[in-house]
């Protein structure tokens, strides 16, 4: 048996405009990209392969929840806002506090720490 296996493998997110959000991507977390045509981005860098997929819906709020890893928790957020993110929560938890936002299409992200 593989150590792929039932493990998480690929994330794709659901974007509106493909050069926004790889602009606001490469801004907020330095990802880079491999296009595969006009509708499909293959996102690099980011630990987890990952895309970013045309669609003409932003996605609904409430799914599936994305939460990336930072070392530095209050730059990753000036970076998510200066890429153009809004600000959606901040939580604190035992071991840690993370902040979730919305990217340019929509998408609910989080970011976290260890306190």
């Amino acid at each position: 048996m593989s150590e792929r296996h039932h493990r998480f493998d690929f994330i794709e997110l659901p974007v509106t405009d493909i050069a926004r959000a790889k602009a606001f991507y490469a801004a907020a977390f330095g990802w880079s990209f491999v296009d595969y045509g006009p509708d499909y981005a293959d996102i690099q860098g980011a630990g987890v392969s990952g895309g970013l997929r045309k669609t003409d819906q932003a996605p609904p709020r409430g799914g599936t929840l994305v939460v990336l890893y930072s070392n530095d928790l209050a730059a990753s957020e000036v970076a998510v806002k200066a890429a153009g993110a809004t600000i959606t929560e901040h939580h604190e938890f035992p071991g840690g506090k993370r902040f979730q936002f919305l990217d340019p299409s929509g998408n609910e992200l989080g970011v976290w720490t260890a306190v």
